[in-house]
């Protein structure tokens, strides 16, 4: 049946750690070489279900991609479900979950829509590379913004690329990693961070040079 009904029957409830991940590693592959194509459809769909639900468990189903897929299987894998589920998670909340994202997030959806209104993509592709807002909360707040669905996709699943490339990476050596900040050191985040505002800066240079030219 494939490697995630075993996470699922064997861990507790509730229960999907770092920890739990790295006691059942041989396992988990074991089944994904049995049925590879079967093991990567479930992973795919459990992804695309912990995205769209918010709920907890990305990072380590990202790390668990790099170490039963491989990089480059896991990059497909990976980039399409999780930008599947964000784009699933923001239209709930753009049809559904209007009212509540917000009186729940009144502040920071005060400062994503002057973001999406000023910048457009360019700031939806820093929020995906800057740790500002949770991944999540991103996705809910870009709901009850003007941004196109199509747009939303491209530029969510090309901001979330280079993360999900370090963690699928690191997902090689699953055993030795100790905790979850030891994949996103402060280097990294640095690095995402001047990525994520490179294009803000560009399109701000070029706005004000076409000001000083007129």
């Amino acid at each position: 049946m494939g490697a995630f009904v075993v996470i699922y029957t064997q861990l507790p409830p509730g229960v999907l750690t770092l920890e739990n991940l790295q006691a059942r590693h041989l396992a988990l592959l074991h089944y994904c070489q049995q049925a590879p194509l079967q093991s990567a459809a479930l992973f795919f769909t459990l992804y695309v279900l912990v995205t769209t639900l918010s709920l907890p468990g990305a990072a380590l189903l990202t790390l668990l991609g790099g170490a039963l897929f491989g990089l480059w299987p896991g990059i497909v894998l990976v980039s399409f479900a999780a930008t599947l589920g964000a784009t699933l998670a923001m239209l709930v909340s753009r049809y559904l979950l209007r009212d509540w994202v917000q009186r729940r997030f009144a502040g920071p959806m005060r400062t994503v829509n002057d973001g999406v209104a000023r910048d457009g993509a360019y700031y939806l592709f820093a929020l995906r590379l800057m740790p500002l807002f949770p991944f999540f909360v991103v996705n809910l707040l870009a709901g009850l913004t003007s941004i196109r669905v199509r747009r939303y996709w491209w530029v969510s699943q090309l901001g979330m690329l280079p993360g999900a490339v370090v963690y699928l990476n690191a997902g090689h050596q699953l055993g030795q990693i100790a905790s979850l900040r030891d994949i996103l050191s402060p280097g990294v985040v640095f690095a995402f961070t001047l990525l994520g505002l490179l294009p803000l800066a560009t399109r701000w240079l070029f706005a004000r040079f076409s000001r000083t030219s007129s």
